[in-house]
């Protein structure tokens, strides 16, 4: 039976981009062997940007509750393409998948690599990101997202400017301004902004990807610190690929199959 129905867990570039090829391989399919692709957004963003295909918002309550949506939509194949960060949704679709018996992938962009002249100072968490600060700087550019501020509330010394698609909400440090602007980003941009605010530290998680790299190398042009939060590794057993084009390799070796 051939794959009729491919559930993306989306919101990344790359969750759009699978989409959207998908959706024209819809258009090309025959009508007895429709493709539906729907791709579900935690809707923690006031206005995302909207893939191709079907579109739910909001999550589905839990590892049972996805299940019981893989089960009710007759869902052949779930990916993961979830910002690298969402570590508790990867671990629904794992079990979810494993319980209903749905092949899952975790489309995933690679890490970023330090370079010669980078001054990264790793760590595991936001709370060890924080403690670290006080030695690094006093001026910190924060690109975590709007969720993570209250790890940094208690800094009242520094001085912060938090960047954001949407306003974040308290608890954050007294001292913070706050910079609502959605990437990609561009090298000089992000040179201006390191600058007009006198940055001398930066702090981000390991998102991957080019869409907000260009401020790592704004900082190490201007020979800036910075504080990296590693990413989550995914649920053991988890097959994972880059890049689009190997998602769409990993379906089309499930055709036969399926």
């Amino acid at each position: 039976m051939p794959v009729r129905h491919i559930l993306i867990l989306g919101g990344t570039t790359e969750a759009r981009r699978l989409a959207e090829q998908l959706a024209g391989q819809s258009a090309g399919r025959p009508a007895d062997r429709p493709l539906r692709v729907t791709s579900s957004l935690a809707g923690r963003v006031a206005a995302p940007r909207l893939p191709a295909g079907d579109v739910r918002i909001g999550g589905f309550g839990g590892p049972a509750g996805l299940a019981a949506w893989l089960r009710e939509q007759h869902v052949d194949v779930l990916i993961d393409a979830t910002h690298p960060f969402a570590g508790t949704i990867s671990r629904n679709a794992a079990e979810a998948a494993a319980e209903v018996h749905v092949p899952l992938l975790a489309l995933r962009r690679p890490s970023w690599v330090p370079v010669s002249g980078d001054h990264w100072y790793p760590v595991d968490s936001l709370a060890e990101a924080a403690a670290a600060l006080p030695a690094l700087g006093r001026r910190v550019f924060l690109t975590t997202g709007r969720q993570g501020l209250a790890a940094f509330s208690e800094l009242t010394d520094l001085w912060f400017l938090a960047r954001s698609v949407d306003a974040p909400e308290a608890p954050m440090p007294p001292q913070t301004e706050v910079l609502l602007d959605r990437g990609p980003f561009t090298l000089d941009g992000e040179r201006a902004v390191l600058r007009e605010h006198r940055i001398d530290v930066l702090v981000t998680k390991d998102s991957g990807g080019a869409a907000t790299a260009p401020k790592l190398t704004a900082a190490r042009e201007l020979g800036l610190p910075v504080v990296i939060v590693r990413r989550p590794e995914l649920p053991p057993g988890v097959p994972a690929t880059p890049d689009v084009p190997g998602a769409l390799a990993w379906l089309a070796a499930l055709a036969p199959r399926t």
